[in-house]
């Protein structure tokens, strides 16, 4: 596992310790995100406890959130990327991928994924491309009850 680890650019600064995660705040940003919407609180809140997560606050508030998925070795998931809309075009969001790309236990990672429908471009910057070989990659998707 990943010991806490912080970096600041006042006023904000990007955390990975869990004791400063507002699950209130991160389950209100993810009921306006188009993939994350009709998800059960529950299950953000155990996917939070199981995930390596990155808090962006401004002082105490926080105010964005992404989580890594990972076996610190070989695989990481990046997904649940969320900036507070009054805190987007600030590069926040920019500063939060270039954070989690050189976080001590990530950097070396053979293979990353994400799932995106409209932030290619950010993730390009960080060297993300479509998938390759598409027709090697398998999944199985499950709705949870009252999905469409």
């Amino acid at each position: 596992m990943s010991q806490i680890f912080e970096t600041q650019r006042d006023p904000f600064t990007i955390s990975t310790d869990p004791a400063r995660l507002d699950i209130d705040a991160i389950c209100d940003f993810l009921t306006r995100a188009y993939w994350a919407n009709t998800r059960p609180r529950e299950r953000t809140e155990r996917a939070i406890q199981n995930s390596l997560v990155f808090g962006v606050y401004d002082g105490d508030k926080q105010i964005g959130v992404a989580r890594v998925v990972t076996d610190y070795s070989i695989f990481a998931y990046l997904c649940d990327v969320f900036i507070h809309e009054e805190y987007r075009a600030h590069g926040l969001g920019k500063w939060l991928i270039q954070t989690i790309m050189e976080h001590p236990s990530l950097r070396d990672m053979r293979r990353w994924v994400l799932v995106t429908n409209d932030a290619h471009g950010l993730y390009k910057h960080f060297g993300f491309t479509s998938i390759e070989d598409p027709e090697h990659w398998m999944q199985m998707f499950r709705r949870f009850p009252g999905e469409e």
